[in-house]
């Protein structure tokens, strides 16, 4: 495999949640990953078979003790000869360990020096626990999702993985691809506040116009207020969603729907949303899933049925794309985004911890006598 990240090393010290998928999207793109695990059985090992761990795919794995001395010295020299690491922890931990970031660009001057957190390195928040919860609530994002009657957390997608793994792989990449004009590292400051903050750019944008009500939800275009935005439930206790905002994506709405020709309020009558929203929920459960995905689908009325993750992998768009793959048995969604000529690709299922620790440390210098010295004191693992 000759991803578009091909001859790239980056060693992740291992957590969970965004900093694994940030890795686990620089190896589906070529790059070598090397995940420092733990020697011994730890949360981060919630699946009985690693192969579940999607995020965790598409790398090898090292056990090291960096609760050790020796351990640290294991993990300094191996960032010698690498491009990047990216680190998990908050703020300070990395330095206490002795793996910060002053520590790693003295060994290696051309490492980018990737970091993972909630909040940030600074501000008065910077060493508090937190969760995606959290962080999406103090951006803004949290408020504006739900129902009207409370917020509704979007499980973990917004601030764990699109404000905080996706950023952090983007800023790798753009910190890999400036090391290779000046030679010189650097630490990018992944903060999940800030990517969430990024991805409500364009509604900061409409509030700011005057264009949003930021008081309420269920009450804009967005975020399910419409009745040309949002999701019905059908006949089989199903569901189907519309996304009918252009006026001639509308006028085919009413079409399908049979409304076209009746005399109705203007699409944008904010008044008349709840309305109208009540005429179509009526209509569309007149109908099975399957019988309004016969009359919508593939048309501009902009539909698509609402899928379980079990049903999207079997759907005939996800299939012709082959937007899910087969890995040891278990599908899963593939490498995105895709590549002409260098091509994307899985390495293979998630690694048991430490795997692959003899073969790693034997391809970056270790000796035979020293693997076996560092595994008998239990630095290296598993244990």
């Amino acid at each position: 495999m000759a991803g578009p990240l091909s001859g790239l090393t980056i060693v992740e010290l291992a957590g969970i949640g965004p900093g694994p998928m940030c890795s686990m999207m620089l190896g589906d793109m070529g790059a070598d990953v090397i995940r420092i695990d733990r020697t011994k059985a730890h949360v981060m090992d919630r699946f009985a078979d690693p192969k579940y761990a999607i995020h965790n795919r598409s790398r090898r794995s090292v056990a090291v003790d960096l609760q050790k001395k020796e351990g640290v010295e294991v993990v300094l020299r191996l960032i010698e000869k690498a491009d990047g690491i990216t680190e998990p922890f908050r703020p300070g931990v990395a330095e206490r360990l002795g793996v910060g970031p002053d520590v790693c660009l003295a060994r290696n001057p051309k490492l980018v020096y990737g970091r993972m957190t909630g909040w940030g390195q600074e501000g008065p928040l910077a060493k508090a626990a937190g969760h995606d919860i959290n962080y999406i609530a103090l951006t803004g994002a949290l408020h504006a999702i739900g129902p009207k009657d409370k917020p509704s957390p979007p499980l973990n997608l917004v601030g764990d993985f699109g404000g905080g793994g996706m950023l952090l792989a983007f800023g790798m990449v753009c910190g890999l691809l400036e090391a290779q004009k000046s030679g010189k590292g650097q630490v990018v400051d992944a903060a999940m506040v800030d990517g969430t903050a990024l991805l409500l750019g364009g509604l900061y944008g409409m509030a700011g116009a005057g264009l949003w009500n930021e008081k309420d939800r269920e009450a804009n275009v967005l975020d399910g207020g419409a009745h040309f935005y949002g999701t019905y439930e059908t006949k089989d206790g199903k569901f189907v969603c519309v996304g009918s905002i252009e006026p001639q994506f509308y006028d085919l709405l009413l079409e399908k729907t049979g409304l076209k020709g009746e005399s109705l309020p203007a699409q944008n009558d904010r008044k008349a949303w709840a309305q109208l929203k009540s005429r179509l929920a009526g209509i569309f459960r007149s109908k099975t899933r399957d019988e309004w995905c016969a009359i919508m689908e593939g048309s501009d009325v902009c539909f698509a049925p609402v899928l379980t993750m079990s049903e999207a992998s079997q759907h005939p768009h996800a299939k012709a794309r082959h937007a899910f793959v087969d890995v040891d048995g278990f599908a899963q969604p593939a490498p995105a985004p895709r590549f002409s000529r260098t091509k994307e690709g899985i390495k293979g299922p998630a690694a048991k911890r430490g795997q692959h620790t003899d073969e790693v440390l034997g391809q970056r210098g270790f000796s035979a006598k020293e693997i076996g010295e560092l595994k008998a004191a239990g630095i290296v693992g598993p244990q």
